[in-house]
């Protein structure tokens, strides 16, 4: 979750971030680098506002390109893996981002001359790059499908297609607390965290190993843990 990731940031080396820096994306139509001079000097870049910014906890202003600009040949079909430079990925459906009518994203561009502010003093900054949404409530956008410190973007499988080995079983009724369960996992807890080595989050412990949390907490904390890890 987005929590976890101020207790890492603080250890990078994230002065390199306010300079100019590069984004890697990979669609079907194959790899295109962009750099931070590149998009600025964009035509459709623009100035968005974001009153409830999810890193920031506040209004923020941001030069930023529609997101879907940048990634040529994707549909509604497709599956977007963002992978921040702290080991943090969201795994974000195409068609959240391809929807008309509600949620926009927007990629935001960390400019040298005019650097974000840090998020706070010792969790450093969310540039280079930082997936914002303006009418966020419109397309039930949750806090780990806004990631900052974004390096790549890549087009994969679905996350259930990639790690076969954390579904859960196949006999299960449609309808069942537990694949409603595991949709909210890939969600959120998947962005950080590894579930028996199977994952590309490298910014939380795995949830199973060498323990799973359901063994050594009591249900009642492990429940509020869930909801308010802070």
């Amino acid at each position: 979750m987005n929590f976890l990731r101020f207790f890492v940031t603080g250890l990078l080396v994230l002065p390199l971030m306010t300079q100019a820096a590069e984004l890697r994306v990979d669609t079907n139509h194959g790899s295109t680098i962009y750099r931070t001079e590149t998009l600025l000097q964009r035509p459709d870049v623009r100035t968005v506002t974001i009153p409830d910014d999810v890193a920031f906890h506040g209004t923020m202003h941001y030069r930023a390109v529609p997101l879907t600009a940048l990634l040529p040949g994707v549909g509604v079909s497709d599956h977007l893996q963002f992978t921040a430079l702290d080991g943090f990925v969201a795994e974000i459906p195409a068609a959240l981002l391809l929807q008309h009518g509600g949620s926009e994203a927007w990629l935001a561009i960390d400019d040298p001359a005019h650097p974000w502010p840090a998020l706070s003093e010792s969790h450093g900054g969310a540039g280079p790059f930082y997936v914002v949404w303006t009418r966020p409530h419109a397309g039930h956008i949750n806090p780990e499908q806004w990631p900052y410190q974004v390096a790549a973007i890549r087009v994969l499988p679905p996350v259930a297609s990639r790690f076969p080995a954390i579904q859960p079983a196949a006999s299960l009724p449609a309808d069942s607390p537990i694949r409603r369960g595991f949709a909210v996992f890939q969600r959120t807890c998947f962005a950080c965290h590894t579930l028996n080595g199977e994952g590309a989050a490298t910014l939380g412990p795995d949830l199973n190993l060498p323990h799973s949390p359901t063994e050594y907490l009591r249900a009642d904390l492990l429940r509020g843990f869930i909801r308010n890890p802070q």
